[in-house]
């Protein structure tokens, strides 16, 4: 059997505290920190981040069946404009955050590599939720 990079990263909790760190490095970095301050961010943020990577990089379909789709992310990072520089704010974080809690190469890089796709994905739609269908399964990578 194929091992998976959720299985590589260690799971489920590897995710939830790579969510953590680099949720930590975004909120102390002066730019990075702007989506996180404004009100209305869901309670469980961060373990619904960590269930959608993990479904994302081969683990089990967790945020699909119990909390959302992709479709529901796409429209959820939608509408707040071109933001290169708050982009590479967070992948620095994010490479920041890996080192953080301990992920080496080859795993790293893939990880890396998956988040600055993941990134442009979400700023796909800057202006509006036209065009982002209904019912999108979360992409593997």
């Amino acid at each position: 059997m194929t091992q998976t990079l959720y299985d590589a990263v260690g799971g489920a909790p590897r995710l939830l505290k790579l969510a953590q760190a680099w949720h930590a490095r975004c909120l102390a970095d002066p730019l990075a920190a702007h989506p996180f301050e404004h009100p209305g961010q869901h309670p469980d943020h961060l373990a619904r981040l960590a269930a959608y990577w993990g479904e994302a990089l081969g683990g089990p379909a967790a945020y699909s069946a119990t909390m959302a789709d992709h479709s529901h992310v796409l429209r959820l990072h939608a509408c707040n404009g071109e933001h290169r520089e708050l982009d590479e704010a967070a992948i620095d974080c994010f490479a920041l955050a890996l080192d953080d809690v301990g992920l080496t190469e080859p795993a790293r890089g893939a990880l890396l590599g998956y988040f600055r796709w993941g990134t442009a994905l979400m700023a796909a739609h800057p202006y509006g939720i036209d065009g982002i269908e209904d019912d999108l399964a979360v992409p593997r990578w």
